[in-house]
């Protein structure tokens, strides 16, 4: 998850990439095969020690040293990191605003070419501005300082969610959810990954076919709920969606059932008859939350499009599919912000079980600006 994101970071800074946990292998090698790979990497490494002991000579050191890496399995010698560059000529320096703004200038790029709306990235900018222009770093201290801004800006835009099983558990009556997107965002299968986690802390729920537009819409969920042996309540194609929601809530205050998961037609966001049949929706329903399901992996085309709902209707909280095969992260970044609203959820697979809940921290691991033990 987000590896694009984290290896440009890593490259820009300069950093070591984190280790990871990894289990150990073993594997029974000949004894002579080890110890000519040995003796092998030793005369390679006496090679690299050799040539950077003679910076004096211009072409031959580079050439004998990037050759003796890539024949150690090294790819290429890496350009130097900012950090490497601020101290090339002193231990300690204090950063001004010229040196702050060609560091954002890399940074910015770097954010920017992984989703992250240009809004984010100015307050990011203004976040780090404040931490580190006219900041006295030393060289031993450096990393760890700007590192710890860098921290500081990422989880200043990102909201962590309340306890949202909490939230229906000591409500009094039925709790009442709508969820909302596009077509093909995930939106369905959000809401019966979501029933599932309920049915996993004993919550009652029901699935409201509210989407009446959308061809199989209503087999679709009546399939979620057959698998997951949750009721459906459903109309025919047509029929008025808020008529579906009215008719969950009463179905669930006769039968003793705690949630109501209230699925609607994917809609583009730029249609306002649309948006206008959403708020009848809620009008009639009276939410207790409106969930706003985008794609994770469609960058700043979700941010717009929650951006659009929070408008129309107000939202109270996002869930983010396809959040394991995004490897830029700018939308996790950027829709929180834009919407000053919690994600709630991440879509992380395929199966009923996939469906994490959001923590702000697992954003900077995945980054490689955490370690995974760290809390």
């Amino acid at each position: 998850m987000f590896e694009s994101l984290k290896k440009k970071l890593t490259s820009f800074l300069g950093l070591k990439p984190k280790k990871e946990k990894k289990t150990k292998k073993t594997a029974a090698k000949p004894a002579k095969k080890a110890k000519a790979k040995k003796q092998e990497e030793k005369e390679v490494e006496e090679i690299i020690e050799e040539a950077e002991k003679e910076p004096e000579q211009e072409n031959k050191p580079q050439d004998v040293l990037q050759e003796a890496k890539e024949e150690k399995g090294i790819a290429s010698v890496k350009e130097e990191g900012w950090f490497t560059k601020l101290f090339k000529k002193a231990i300690s320096v204090k950063l001004t605003q010229l040196e702050f703004d060609e560091f954002f200038q890399g940074l910015e790029i770097t954010l920017l070419e992984n989703n992250v709306a240009l809004e984010v990235v100015d307050r990011i900018k203004e976040s780090l501005a404040k931490d580190l222009i006219g900041a006295e770093l030393r060289r031993d201290e450096a990393e760890e300082f700007i590192l710890k801004a860098l921290k500081k800006s990422i989880l200043s835009i990102l909201i962590s969610p309340p306890d949202i099983i909490k939230q229906i558990k000591e409500k009094q009556g039925v709790f009442v959810i709508v969820f909302f997107g596009i077509n093909g965002s995930g939106k369905t299968t959000s809401i019966a990954k979501f029933a599932y986690k309920l049915k996993e802390h004993n919550i009652s729920s029901v699935l409201a076919a509210a989407d009446t537009f959308r061809a199989a819409s209503i087999e679709q969920i009546q399939k979620h709920g057959s698998n997951l042996n949750i009721p459906v309540v459903a109309h025919t194609y047509g029929a008025d969606p808020a008529a579906v929601a009215f008719d969950a809530i009463q179905y669930a205050k006769s039968h003793n059932i705690k949630a109501v998961l209230i699925d609607t037609a994917g809609r583009m966001y730029t249609k306002a008859n649309l948006l206008k049949e959403m708020e009848k929706i809620i009008r009639v329903s009276k939410p207790d939350l409106k969930i706003f399901v985008g794609e994770s992996i469609t960058g700043n085309d979700a941010t717009e499009q929650a951006r659009t709902f929070n408008e129309a209707v107000g939202i109270d909280g996002t869930i983010l599919s396809k959040a394991d095969v995004d490897d830029k992260a700018g939308t996790i970044l950027s829709v929180g912000y834009i919407t000053k609203k919690p994600i709630y959820f991440l879509g992380t697979g395929q199966e009923y079980k996939d469906l994490k809940e959001f923590n702000a921290k697992d954003v900077l691991k995945h980054l490689g600006l955490e370690d995974e033990d760290e809390e």
